[in-house]
């Protein structure tokens, strides 16, 4: 049944992927409500393409799985340059804005394997305006940050190491219904991969890099535009009956768990009634440091 479906359903295409360097961190606090919103601001905006880091939730933690014993978040953020200094200031914009702002909230390293370390004392550690202090709690050695409500900690060291990000597939759907339950049924598939994360979840506008406005960006994926079907006739690639083309973008640690995500999510897709193809973003090979053939992550 799953071979028959994704012969007639999976493009003979790839995912174009980029390499980047990913930090992943552990957010801790004292409540179910303060760890929720501060794991979602501290990842809402994923910006990789405007020069900013882009984050993801990768799983939720119970109380016997972190350092002090409260529930907690492991998240990822991402840059897509091998400048750490820049990667550095983005990430502590992201840690002081959405974190350290939240009440009791504490940030641990939970790097694997890690390429390097950031020091946490420069960007982040010096809000405490001179008054911080280095101190051994939890098992680890922190950076405790004087605050209004007592007090932020951070951990001194923060890991980083090379990953991928920007793997992709598109399910091409018939209606607005098929759109929000496959893509919520991939989520749900996908969140189960350790390592992983998707930055915009389920994603409404695809991209390419030729622009008309290049102060801009990336702009529209014309092409894939169903609204454009008619203004471009046969320039136009969108498959007939297919009135939406959403996306599931997938950063990970690995080579392993991406092609597991995507595998995962795609298979999770193929089920829901008015999905009519599966296909992914890619730049004629030109742009990205991977291919990742779709059909290949079945075989």
């Amino acid at each position: 049944m799953l071979a028959s479906l994704i012969e007639k359903m999976v493009e003979d295409t790839y995912s174009e992927a980029f390499a980047g360097i990913c930090s992943r961190v552990m957010v801790t606090a004292d409540d179910d409500e303060i760890i929720t919103r501060t794991a979602f601001d501290a990842t809402s905006t994923p910006g990789t393409v405007i020069g900013r880091v882009e984050g993801g939730i990768e799983s939720w933690l119970e109380e016997d799985e972190t350092p002090d014993g409260r529930k907690g978040a492991v998240l990822q953020f991402w840059y897509d340059k091998e400048d750490i200094e820049k990667f550095e200031v983005e990430l502590s914009y992201r840690i002081r804005q959405d974190i350290l702002v939240k009440p009791f909230t504490r940030v641990f390293d939970a790097s694997i394997n890690p390429k390097g370390k950031i020091d946490t004392m420069k960007n982040v550690g010096h809000c405490g305006d001179g008054y911080e202090w280095k101190e051994h709690l939890y098992g680890r050695d922190m950076i405790v940050v004087p605050i209004a409500i007592p007090d932020f900690m951070i951990e001194r060291e923060l890991g980083y190491t090379q990953g991928i990000m920007g793997a992709n597939f598109w399910y091409m759907c018939r209606t607005k219904q098929a759109v929000m339950e496959a893509g919520r049924k991939a989520l749900e598939a996908i969140e189960e991969v350790e390592g992983v994360i998707t930055p915009f979840d389920i994603c409404s506008a695809a991209s390419k890099p030729e622009t008309n406005y290049p102060w801009i960006g990336p702009t529209t994926n014309h092409p894939y535009c169903p609204s454009l079907k008619a203004v471009l006739d046969k320039q136009s690639l969108v498959p007939e009956g297919v009135e939406y083309i959403p996306e599931i973008v997938i950063n990970g640690l690995n080579r392993a768990v991406v092609k597991e995500a995507m595998r995962v999510g795609i298979k999770a897709v193929l089920r829901v009634k008015d999905v009519l193809k599966v296909s992914a973003g890619n730049y004629s090979g030109t742009l990205g440091d991977y291919k990742i053939y779709l059909r290949e992550l079945f075989e």
